[in-house]
């Protein structure tokens, strides 16, 4: 028996069918639908998984699961490969948020009912009844991921908070006490414990549009309230990834912290947070505007309630869709925004691959003028705080054509600006000998010089 998954050019109906090549037996089990679009896979932080759409069966293969956006939540239903009948798994009005496995009995999944910030490992009945159960003990706040072994007694579970980094562990199931710890990464919490640590801490702020905004801030060593300090966004924004999260804050972060400035996330409306499918969807065929509307309004929001960042040195900096976000905000906002730091930006969406571009934004020859709007380069002509745009020449996910296509319209519209392509460097920009180090020497220095003191 085979599995056919079909998706449509617009990724809004999805089928799946059974077929029997002995008898050439096709059969449609299942129909999904969405006036925006179905995901094959659900882009979070705990789903362990990259480009990963098969299904995920039951044990004894006559049931698939399958995650769904239809009544307002993420949740997970069972579904006959026979009949088509589905049975769902997961009641109640929260975000499923990645499922790992099945077994005869349970399904696993991780889920954060209370906190978008945080993941949590689950479990729950296959027969559809019952309340599921927290598994991940009290003791591991933040974000905890997991690969399950397919009997669903054994784990390999990683844990990570804004001031702890990963750690990794065997466990078993479903008690999850420890075998065996297989990271402790007691060297680098050995070195953290010798310098000047920052403290971060959650934040929620409501923009002037009613939109209520989840937040993570890094203050400065040696934070003092009635100081002013510059600020630093670090932005991304679009339905792939989300940046307010609980996981280790990293080593760049704490450097300017050090350094005396203030960090900030923010998830705006169309990342993949655990606020509901109206959070997520409502960015269909808006990419560009609505997400860089919410994060300038609710940058605003900030600047008013927090006199301890200094309004006349605030910078924003991003890397693929935080680029393409970076140069949205400077030049959609310039009155907000005083230096922007772009890297692999995507400056025309008509340049990104379809797949990713046209789930999001329907079809160019049925709204072109969506693309248009949502694109940075639309706007460059606005253009008046200082910009360093980042590419590599060898980049085979946004593509090079981006850069030069940005810098020619700025050319064009006597704005100055500071460019640096790295030659032959993919998307990551980590190839060559001293490459990353070069890249962040570059970022901080430009940084300092625009928007320390």
């Amino acid at each position: 028996l085979l599995l056919i998954q079909q998706l449509n050019r617009k990724q809004n109906t999805l089928k799946i069918y059974t077929y029997v090549p002995s008898s050439k037996a096709l059969n449609e089990v299942y129909t999904e639908t969405e006036e925006t679009w179905v995901d094959l896979d659900y882009p979070d932080v705990s789903a362990n998984q990259w480009g990963k759409n098969d299904l995920l069966l039951t044990p004894d293969k006559s049931e698939f699961l399958r995650m769904t956006e239809n009544d307002a939540w993420r949740h997970i239903y069972k579904v006959s490969l026979e009949t088509g009948e589905r049975t769902l798994l997961t009641p109640g009005d929260y975000d499923v948020a990645a499922f790992y496995t099945a077994t005869a009995k349970e399904v696993f999944f991780s889920a954060s009912p209370e906190d978008p910030a945080q993941r949590y490992l689950f479990s729950t009945s296959l027969k559809g009844k019952g309340t599921p159960k927290r598994l991940t003990p009290e003791e591991f706040e933040g974000i905890n991921t997991y690969q399950i072994a397919p009997n669903g007694k054994y784990a390999i579970h990683s844990h990570t908070s804004v001031d702890k980094p990963t750690t990794v562990r065997l466990i078993s199931l479903p008690n999850h006490k420890t075998i065996k710890v297989l990271v402790d990464n007691a060297d680098l919490k050995e070195k953290l414990s010798s310098l000047a640590l920052p403290k971060t801490e959650f934040f929620q702020v409501e923009t002037e549009d009613g939109i209520l905004v989840e937040g993570r801030i890094t203050k400065p060593v040696g934070f003092d309230e009635s100081q002013e300090y510059p600020v630093l966004f670090h932005v991304y924004g679009e339905p792939w990834g989300q940046m307010a999260t609980d996981n280790f804050i990293g080593l760049y972060d704490i450097f300017l912290a050090q350094q005396g400035f203030v960090i900030i996330n923010m998830d705006n409306r169309g990342t993949p947070s655990l606020k509901g499918s109206a959070w997520r969807k409502s960015i269909y065929r808006k990419v560009g505007v609505v997400n860089a509307r919410d994060q300038a309004m609710a940058t605003k929001a900030l600047l008013k309630k927090w006199s301890f960042l200094d309004e006349d040195r605030v910078s924003v900096w991003g890397w693929s869709g935080g680029g393409s976000m970076t140069l949205n905000l400077l030049f959609r906002y310039p009155e907000i925004y005083q230096t922007g730091m772009a890297v692999a930006a995507v400056a025309n969406q008509l340049f990104y691959d379809n797949v990713y571009q046209e789930r999001y934004m329907g079809l160019p020859q049925e709204n072109l003028e969506d693309f248009i709007e949502g694109s940075p380069v639309t706007y460059a002509k606005n253009l008046e705080g200082n910009l360093l745009v980042v590419h590599g020449t060898g980049d085979d996910n946004v593509h090079y054509q981006n850069m030069e296509y940005l810098v020619n319209e700025l050319i064009k519209q006597n704005k100055q600006f500071t460019m640096m392509a790295y030659p032959n460097r993919s998307h990551g920009i980590y190839e060559g000998m001293n490459t990353r180090r070069h890249l962040y020497t570059l970022l901080t220095n430009y940084l300092f010089e625009h928007n320390k003191k």
